[in-house]
């Protein structure tokens, strides 16, 4: 049975999950460990992409993030191909280093967002990577010791975190331990790494319970949330498709966008192409660059590579044009 393509946009939490081949190790040492976090860093920053909470256990790891303006497929592969690469390379190894791909489940903010937070943060405990829940606050490799203050990471949103908790930040890290603590007697929490709907009821009893009294019940093993979330995601996600199919079958690609640009902003052809800062180019690549990234599924590094431009630089160019759309009503399809 082929596998099922993974659902993504801007604004979407995923929980990452990639393990060992033959769950063998992944990370060797703290120097392994340590260019991991260096380059998860990178990666985030360069991409714009929120990080919530994250572990790393010698054999796999745990990640909680939000997409940005740059695709998780574009994100993972980079930092993925990235350490590798760096492993077999410093330990004179060949061949695959990961399990299969990488487990990508978009969860449902408002009700998981805190839960994965805690079971993420907790990995390091139950994995016994750490000893006890007071080690767990100085363990440099987990974003719990980013949250209670006893390290720092730019990159992870702290902040969006501790607002869950309260205003004060001295208040709100108490109270952050005492719900991550109360979670240790919670055990593993298959629900949270198994997505889908089913497991989230907590099982075919309750399932089967709730289809008896005529509720309707969807199931996707890609989503974490309720029915009526896990309906509206399938819903955009085909809806997102359905699109992309409609503009390959019209003829869409990069250069038939630059064309619509150039007609939209009634510029000429060769402005959309031209490198540099005066404010004619800028709007018109940054609409290019909006267009083809979220209409056509092109990712920023191709984008970059086309354009002469670094992925970070093409993330803001999408961010930039999103709002030129909006403001104006632009479109890539006149309706």
């Amino acid at each position: 049975m082929p596998r099922k393509a993974r659902i993504d946009a801007p604004g979407a939490l995923h929980h990452i999950i990639f393990r060992g081949i033959e769950r063998r190790k992944i990370f060797r040492d703290n120097k392994d460990r340590d260019n991991f976090v260096d380059r998860l860093g990178n990666v985030l920053s360069d991409s714009g992409t929120p990080c919530y909470a994250w572990a790393l256990i010698p054999n796999h790891v745990h990640l909680l993030l939000k997409t940005g303006n740059t695709p998780l497929s574009t994100v993972m592969q980079r930092i993925l191909t990235g350490h590798a690469a760096y492993f077999n390379r410093r330990h004179r190894r060949y061949g695959k280093l990961f399990q299969n791909r990488y487990k990508s489940i978009l969860c449902q903010e408002d009700t998981y967002l805190l839960k994965l937070v805690r079971y993420i943060h907790l990995n390091p405990l139950r994995a016994k990577v750490v000893s006890d829940f007071k080690k767990l606050d100085q363990y440099l490799y987990c974003g719990h010791s980013r949250i209670v203050g006893h390290s720092k990471s730019s990159w992870q949103d702290v902040s969006y975190v501790l607002q869950q908790f309260g205003m004060k930040k001295s208040a709100a890290r108490r109270n952050y331990k005492d719900f991550v603590k109360k979670g240790i007697e919670l055990g593993r929490c298959p629900e949270l790494t198994g997505g889908g709907l089913i497991r989230s009821l907590g099982g075919w009893s309750t399932a089967k319970m709730l289809r008896r009294s005529i509720e309707r019940i969807k199931s996707d093993e890609r989503i974490l949330g309720d029915g009526d979330y896990v309906e509206e995601i399938l819903k955009k996600a085909n809806e997102q498709m359905e699109s992309r199919y409609l503009l390959a079958n019209l003829g869409y690609d990069i250069d038939k966008v630059a064309s619509r640009v150039s007609d939209v902003l009634d510029i000429d052809a060769e402005r959309v192409w031209r490198k540099g800062k005066h404010p004619e180019t800028v709007r018109a690549r940054s609409l290019l660059c909006f267009w083809a990234a979220r209409e056509l599924g092109i990712t920023m590094k191709n984008l970059a590579d086309r354009l002469g431009l670094t992925p970070p630089a093409v993330s803001i160019s999408v961010r930039r044009g999103e709002k030129l759309a909006k403001k104006f009503g632009y479109r890539l399809i006149n309706e």
